[in-house]
Parts: C-alpha cells; sequence; structure tokens
C-alpha cells in the first residue's frame, strides 16, 4: 500500500540559499499582494547551503527508492531564483509536500538542535495549506530527532517567510542544526549525519504521506 502511495506522490526537496550574489540583494513580495519586501536570499549560516544540498541529494536518493516521485529546486550552487520561485516551482508540480532544508545559526553558539518550522495561519495566503502543513510538521520533527539524537527544538510556526506564503501545497522547513554550534556543525559537514537526517526526512514523510 505505501509504495503504490509513494508512487502517486511527488516530494518537492527545496535545499536553501545558495543564491547567486547578484540576486541576493534582491527583495521580493512577503505574500501576494503585499507591499512588505523581503530579501530574496539572505545567505544562510557558513557553509549552510551546501550542507542543505548534501542533504537533499541523500534524501531524494532514499525516498527514490521507496518509490516517491522527488523534484528539487536546486541541484547545484548558484541558483537564479528567490523564494516566490521555490514555492512556484512546487506548486506547478502540485507537490504533495514541499520539504526546505535548512540549518541554523546565532550568535549563542551553546544552541544546538533541529527544529520543524511550519506556516502560521494567514487567511488568503496559507489557509488552504496550514493544517496539512503542520501535521506535516507534526511527523517530520520527531523522525528527524530520532534518527539523528539532535535536541528537540520543537515546532515553531513562522508567518515572515516568503517560501511559505507563496506555496499553494503543505509545506515546512526543517532546520537540521546549528552551523554556529562547533560540535553540531562538524556533524552536519559529515556524510554520516547527513544521511541520518536525510532517514530521519523520509521517515517523516511517509508518516505524512500514509493515510
Amino acid at each position: 500500500m505505501l509504495a503504490q502511495l509513494a508512487a502517486a506522490a511527488l516530494i518537492c526537496l527545496d535545499p536553501g540559499h545558495g543564491t547567486l550574489p547578484a540576486v541576493g540583494a534582491q527583495t521580493e513580495p512577503i505574500g501576494p499582494g503585499s507591499h512588505l519586501l523581503k530579501i530574496k536570499d539572505g545567505g544562510g549560516a557558513p557553509g549552510e547551503a551546501t550542507v542543505a544540498l548534501a542533504v537533499a541529494f541523500k534524501t531524494r536518493r532514499l525516498l527514490r527508492a521507496r518509490g516517491y516521485r522527488v523534484a528539487m529546486t536546486r541541484t547545484r550552487a548558484g541558483y537564479a531564483g528567490g523564494n516566490i520561485a521555490r514555492a512556484q516551482f512546487c506548486n506547478a508540480r502540485h507537490a504533495a509536500l514541499m520539504v526546505r532544508i535548512h540549518a541554523d545559526g546565532s550568535i549563542d553558539t551553546s544552541l544546538h538542535g533541529a527544529s520543524t518550522l511550519y506556516p502560521a495561519f494567514h487567511r488568503g495566503w496559507t489557509d488552504d495549506i496550514y493544517a496539512r502543513s503542520l501535521r506535516a510538521a507534526r511527523d517530520v520533527q520527531p523522525a528527524v530527532v530520532r534518527a539523528t539524537g539532535a535536541n528537540d527544538d520543537g515546532l515553531i510556526p513562522r508567518s515572515d517567510l516568503t517560501g511559505f506564503n507563496w506555496a499553494n501545497v503543505p509545506v515546512i522547513l526543517v532546520e537540521t542544526g546549528f552551523m554556529s554550534n562547533a560540535r553540531e556543525s562538524r556533524l552536519l559537514r559529515t556524510p554520516s549525519y547527513q544521511q541520518r537526517v536525510a532517514r530521519g526526512l523520509v521517515a517523516g514523510i511517509d508518516a505524512f504521506v500514509r493515510p
């Protein structure tokens, strides 16, 4: 049954950042019809874009092995669009779930752990995907924590993320760890830990897709 569900489901993976510097300085509306502009890509934490892409490739491999169809918003450094384009890429493919893969950063280098962000309820922007996105976050977060042993930093609603507000499909953003924490940064850069993160993501996606 799961293989049949997987075959029908397309998962859209969005490895964060990696945007061309010339594009990164540009802005775009934070939501449809909004006059509030937000930078397309702030660059992320040092090393984050590379880690996110590596985790996405490993996740894609595992998902395909389980029968899922997979699309990725970027497959290399030098992405030329913003977060609206990323969301619209997944919208156009009618993704069963958009999984945005990131790693966190903080001036407090003691912070560590994984968290999952989901869209806050906003009528006209996220009301159609809010419930399903929250359910996905509730499935994926514990799965990633179990697979990695990372500290559980919980679920966080966000109203200020362009990639959420323009999405028409269920969407979450997984902060896989803190690049600003020395121990966690070392782990996130290793293929073995990236594979553990990928296994957690796939387990969570399975739980979400399963009826």
